[in-house]
């Protein structure tokens, strides 16, 4: 989901940005879209991408795909020097607790809008609605002025604390992601274990509580 409903909410995504996602999961994911012609993965730990391709071969497969670009260093500094150009930026972090803490802060959220091509769409980490309603609300307030919009998607997995994992979906000159605008083909659907048109759209419901402490 994390891939594929910023994907799936762009008319004519070419250019991915991959922050994080040295496991190859997300990469995976977005070589499902026939339509995007580079996806570009920065990844501040090479090692993570060594040990996925070694145990994890199901997930690293998206390193093999020929549209994929790695770079081994930091997003920040990647998208500084890359303003304007990318349809989608995907951030595959781990909690915010030590180094990824940076990621869950206002100014990396302004250096992906200034990444993003007009029409652009971020999705990133969001965290539980369950367990971190302190971290996701600040964030999104703080971010709310600059981006054109700015959505909390949540899905289920049975690994994350809660069983729940959440995204924040923030847009640059474009309205929001709660309908997707293009469907899987059929060859793509037939790959699709999670991911739906009707799952999309019911990744954005959220509980009473949880739309009153986000959007208040």
């Amino acid at each position: 989901m994390l891939a594929h409903l910023p994907l799936f909410a762009h008319p004519d995504p070419k250019r991915v940005l991959v922050i994080g996602g040295g496991d190859g999961g997300v990469l995976r994911e977005i070589a499902r879209h026939p339509g995007v012609e580079e996806i570009v993965i920065c990844e501040l730990d090479e090692d993570v991408i060594k040990a996925a391709k070694k145990y994890l071969p199901f997930m690293a497969v998206g390193f093999e795909d020929p549209r994929v670009k790695v770079h081994i260093m930091d997003g920040f500094k990647f998208m500084a020097n890359n303003p304007g150009i990318f349809d989608v930026i995907i951030t595959d972090s781990s909690d915010p607790v030590g180094p990824a803490s940076v990621l869950f802060e206002t100014p990396f959220y302004d250096a992906m809008y200034d990444a993003l091509a007009d029409g652009g769409i971020v999705c990133t980490q969001g965290e539980c609605i369950w367990l971190h309603l302190d971290i996701i609300r600040p964030l999104i307030d703080s971010i709310s002025g600059k981006y054109s919009t700015v959505e909390f998607a949540y899905t289920t997995i049975p690994t994350y604390p809660s069983g729940q994992i959440g995204h924040i979906i923030a847009t640059k000159g474009r309205g929001g992601c709660k309908v997707p605008v293009r469907k899987p083909t059929e060859e793509m659907e037939k790959s699709l274990r999670y991911y739906s048109t009707e799952m999309h759209s019911a990744a954005f419901i959220l509980p009473a509580f949880a739309k009153k402490a986000i959007f208040k």
